[in-house]
């Protein structure tokens, strides 16, 4: 389905019922957050690949230290979010 700007323009939002709009809300708000969750693997990607990957991968395997070193920069990457998710679901309550 194709929400060009003619087909958006087109749309009137104030004919949806009051359901139609807590969904249409929540399918956005799910929309961000997996965007910020592409956004954060591809940051963690980037930043382990650049730290780990110091050969040419030609033989398609990392070599013996590249591969620890990638396990332990994602490692690190997930505890460092979990402190944070964490420290924020204690300042909501």
């Amino acid at each position: 389905m194709d929400l060009g700007p003619s087909t958006a323009q087109q749309l009137d939002l104030s004919k949806l019922t009051d359901r139609d709009k807590a969904e249409l809300q929540q399918f956005v708000v799910n929309e961000s957050q997996k965007s910020r969750i592409q956004q954060s693997i591809h940051s963690l990607t980037d930043i382990c690949f650049r730290k780990c990957i110091t050969s040419k991968i030609s033989s398609g395997k990392l070599d013996r230290y590249e591969e620890p070193c990638m396990q332990n920069c994602v490692d690190r990457f997930m505890d460092a979010n979990y402190v944070v998710l964490k420290e924020l679901e204690k300042m909501r309550s």
